[in-house]
């Protein structure tokens, strides 16, 4: 596209009309002239035309004034005589309560630092967010398979369900475990890098790859007509601990850790059932994760899915008490920490809640609670609830 230079405000171009000498603007160091216009440039100066020396002077000493107001304050900031200050407010003290002013400045500008140090050692909380795109890309307990351009892709049924009307429609018509679905997609240009990165955007919420199909809107639009537009993250996982849709796994809770043991056993021994998902606990607690691998090593796992049961986790109440459970669920599932579901439900009792009650002591504390919760996150090993941060924020909740 050309440029007119007539349109530029520091064009060199004489323009037609008044006094040329005195509209134009050079920026140079050497005279300049061109059809008998004569001008001496000067080094990025503006020559506004004809002005009185009386006009110049009053805008100089105008600006001047301007200068000195501002020095004037910035100087009387920094007289500020804090040593001053101080001394008068500590004139009429006692020197030991000086003494205890000074050791609490230097405690707590200690207690600061250390504050910062231990944050920058302590390794960064795992999101729910990371947390799937690892089960994303490590495929903890899947439960079935997609074919696309002849590639598998192993994923979680429930959490597809959960967040796509497309997938929730071709998924219930092969309920089985391990079933394998062709697909069949109309939009054209997705390939499989393209699918994969679909795939990737409804665990996280994000693509996980740059590609610039995903800046075409029409491509966008024929993605959404097909599959669906799906919520956020946290409302669709928000959505699938409430309906527990696809469940594949109970958590029991017992006293008896023989029953524990031998995760079996008499139901009337059990206490109330949470259900869960296998793909969520094992993608954010080592804990449950190394607990189901076992599982599929030693071959239970398979009986559970010959007989299409939902897998059973007896757990013992001592260790991780059944008050306390649903609000780590609830946690994992949502990254948000919910004390009230504690008082919710008279139901929810625990072992620890009744032995307490026998021997006459009072109700836990909020913090309690809240130490107590801290502990079994760091034995479930489960990051985002096992951070003082957190316990803090419940605490002010």
């Amino acid at each position: 596209m050309g440029a007119n230079a007539s349109n530029y405000p520091h064009s060199c171009s004489p323009r037609v009309g008044g006094n040329s000498q005195a509209q134009q603007t050079f920026i140079g160091t050497s005279s300049y002239s061109q059809q008998g216009y004569g001008c001496e440039s000067k080094l990025y100066s503006l020559d506004h035309g004809h002005e009185k020396p009386q006009d110049k002077k009053k805008r100089t000493s105008g600006l001047a004034t301007l200068k000195k107001k501002f020095i004037k304050r910035r100087k009387s900031n920094r007289s500020a005589d804090h040593a001053k200050q101080m001394r008068e407010l500590l004139s009429g003290w006692d020197v030991r309560d000086v003494n205890a002013l000074v050791e609490e400045y230097e405690g707590t500008s200690a207690l600061k630092e250390l504050s910062l140090q231990a944050s920058l050692a302590r390794p960064e909380a795992r999101t729910l967010q990371k947390d799937m795109a690892d089960l994303y890309e490590y495929k903890y307990c899947t439960d079935v398979d997609l074919i696309f351009q002849e590639t598998c892709f192993p994923v979680h049924r429930a959490i597809l369900a959960a967040r796509c009307p497309f997938f929730k429609t071709l998924l219930s018509s092969s309920p089985e475990y391990g079933a394998e679905i062709i697909m069949d997609i109309n939009t054209a240009g997705i390939d499989m890098p393209m699918f994969s990165a679909l795939l990737h955007y409804l665990y996280t919420g994000e693509f996980g790859m740059e590609d610039s199909r995903f800046q075409n809107v029409d491509i966008l639009v024929q993605l959404s007509e097909e599959f669906g537009t799906p919520n956020s993250l946290d409302v669709d996982m928000r959505g699938l601990f409430d309906y527990m849709c696809y469940y594949d796994v109970v958590l029991s809770f017992s006293s008896d850790s023989e029953l524990v043991e031998a995760f079996g056993g008499n139901q009337n021994c059990l206490d109330e059932e949470l259900k869960a998902h296998k793909a969520i606990i094992s993608a954010r607690s080592p804990f449950f994760r190394n607990l189901l691998q076992r599982r599929i090593r030693t071959g239970e796992e398979i009986t559970d899915r010959t007989l299409r049961t939902p897998t059973r986790i007896i757990l013992d109440e001592s260790i991780i008490p059944k008050k306390y459970a649903k609000v780590i669920l609830h946690c994992m599932y949502t990254d948000m920490v919910d004390l009230s579901v504690l008082h919710c439900s008279p139901s929810v009792g625990s072992l620890s809640e009744v032995q307490a009650l026998v021997a006459g002591k009072p109700n836990m504390t909020r913090a309690e609670e809240a130490m107590e919760l801290y502990h079994i996150a760091l034995f479930l090993e489960f990051n985002m609830l096992a951070q003082e941060k957190t316990i803090v924020s419940m605490l002010h909740s």
